[in-house]
């Protein structure tokens, strides 16, 4: 949620760690042309209608509308199921799947621009690990106040994902410091040992200089040649750093993501433990909730610092990133569609028992509703999660991306504002939203058939559609001028302020 992207045109070399020398003369670094105002104006949309997707489902937990999930009492590493949630509600809940995903994804991307950012202005090691120290502090301190608020001083340490991303952001901003440090080793290192002469003339990583006749290497290219070979194995490493990432959410699941088997072994008994790769389910009276253990969403910071590497590798046009990202979404979508099809990355093998299940019990159970195909385990995201999610929010990167700069700024221009002060909506908007939603209930409410989400037990609520929608836009609508005076507000405050990442 922390938008502290820097402006892409504060990265004047290629990212390489190796500076990146012309082809003309060994004394100057290559300067890339402004990047377009696309390139910042997309993530911030996202994320600014990542905002909106949050509030929907944040909403409807604050009216005790329906059980929270697609189905009720679903959602859960190995947990049966037997009943779909009402068909808006299950609507709904899919759209607040990307909310997370993005989050932690653009906050990889962030620490990128930070760090590049940061770099060109002289930061030592030190100051970068404070500085990443510090707002990880802040965001769990934050979490634990909201928590000792919501719950009346009865929990500790309520993690509903501010810890999850304040764990993640300092990962990430310590990765991109090692990475940066052992891609410029790695290019020394390969600049004595890649040929210079009799290998063509050609330097295959770099397309806008094949087709050059020479016979030997200038010692300029070799630099060059370097520097991107060692570029490209360090993307390759994260990627796969980014799917083990994913992977281990599977590999230590105790029943394999299967459920009707005996368990291979048992979770750590400390909850301490616990909420680093596990989520920690409780009811409001419990000490600890933590519904997103931070080791379990690395992946998505690791993507996202991938993406800012790529992004910010050299003077990308608009259509390129557009293409690319739609290309990325065309990806992730189709490991989904195989995690459906070949039963693989999921944490609900064996646990869908609707009736469509029931009649055909022989059958993939993924294939036998539109439901069924797009159920996902969210407590810890599996892979179906990682790649459905990931290809969507891809999709929408392209789509905004697409949006000629002036038109995003004038018709989405909530959007931006929102997305542009996000943690201070996150904040803020749980509070309103409780706060509304609390008088909402008092006015409209009646007893429903589903349990409290927070007591279990019968519950009180608002399901009519209209109260749903009018509390949700009071909210949205209170939240927009505040969003617009913090904005100003944090543009007063120096660029390592605290208020700035809010």
């Amino acid at each position: 949620i922390p938008d502290e992207i820097e402006d892409p045109a504060t990265a004047r070399n290629g990212y390489g760690s190796i500076r990146r020398i012309s082809s003309t003369t060994s004394s100057q670094t290559i300067k890339p042309k402004p990047p377009s105002a696309a390139r910042a104006i997309a993530p911030d949309l996202l994320r600014g209608l990542l905002m909106v997707f949050m509030s929907l489902d944040h909403n409807a937990m604050a009216l005790h509308s329906w059980p929270h999930g697609t189905a009720v009492d679903g959602e859960n590493d190995s947990g049966p199921v037997q009943e779909w949630n009402r068909p808006l509600a299950l609507t709904m809940r899919l759209l607040t799947h990307l909310c997370a995903p993005g989050f932690t994804f653009l906050l990889g991307m962030g620490v990128v621009y930070f760090g590049r950012s940061r770099t060109n202005l002289g930061w030592s090691a030190g100051q970068m690990v404070r500085h990443f120290a510090v707002r990880a502090v802040v965001l769990t301190m934050v979490s634990v106040a909201m928590g000792l608020i919501m719950s009346g001083g009865k929990i500790w340490f309520f993690n509903i994902v501010l810890f999850a991303l304040a764990v993640d952001y300092l990962l990430a901003g310590l990765l991109w410091m090692a990475v940066a440090r052992t891609e410029k080793g790695l290019g020394y290192l390969l600049l004595k040992v890649l040929p210079r002469a009799g290998d063509e003339g050609r330097e295959p990583l770099l397309s806008e200089r094949r087709g050059e006749d020479r016979l030997d290497i200038a010692p300029d290219r070799a630099i060059i040649r370097a520097a991107d070979v060692s570029w490209h194995i360090h993307n390759a490493l994260l990627l796969g750093l980014a799917a083990v990432a994913i992977w281990w959410n599977v590999w230590l699941s105790p029943t394999g993501g299967h459920c009707g088997v005996e368990p291979r072994w048992d979770k750590p008994e400390s909850v301490w433990i616990q909420i680093w790769f596990w989520p920690v389910m409780g009811s409001m009276t419990d000490r600890v909730v933590s519904g997103f253990p931070p080791m379990a969403w690395l992946s998505f910071a690791i993507l996202g610092l991938l993406y800012g590497r790529v992004v910010l590798a050299r003077s990308w046009s608009t259509k390129a990133i557009n293409v690319a990202n739609a290309a990325a979404g065309a990806a992730f979508s189709l490991v989904f569609v195989l995690t459906r099809l070949f039963h693989f990355g999921n944490l609900s093998e064996g646990c869908l028992h609707m009736p469509e299940h029931v009649a055909h019990p022989e059958g993939n159970q993924y294939l036998a509703s539109v439901a069924s195909f797009f159920y996902l385990v969210k407590y810890p995201p599996d892979v179906a999660f990682w790649s459905l999610t990931m290809g969507v929010n891809f999709f929408l990167l392209a789509l905004f991306g697409s949006i000629p700069p002036a038109a995003a700024k004038r018709v989405f221009h909530v959007l931006l504002v929102y997305g542009t002060s996000a943690l201070f909506f996150y904040v803020a908007h749980i509070f309103l939203l409780f706060f509304t939603g609390s008088w909402m209930v008092a006015l409209v409410g009646h007893t429903l058939d589903s349990k409290d989400p927070w007591t279990g037990a019968p519950g009180t609520g608002v399901d009519q559609v209209w109260a749903i929608f009018a509390n949700l836009g009071l909210g949205l609508a209170i939240l927009y001028p505040s969003c617009r005076w913090y904005g100003a507000f944090k543009r007063t405050k120096g660029p390592d302020s605290l208020w700035r990442f809010f």
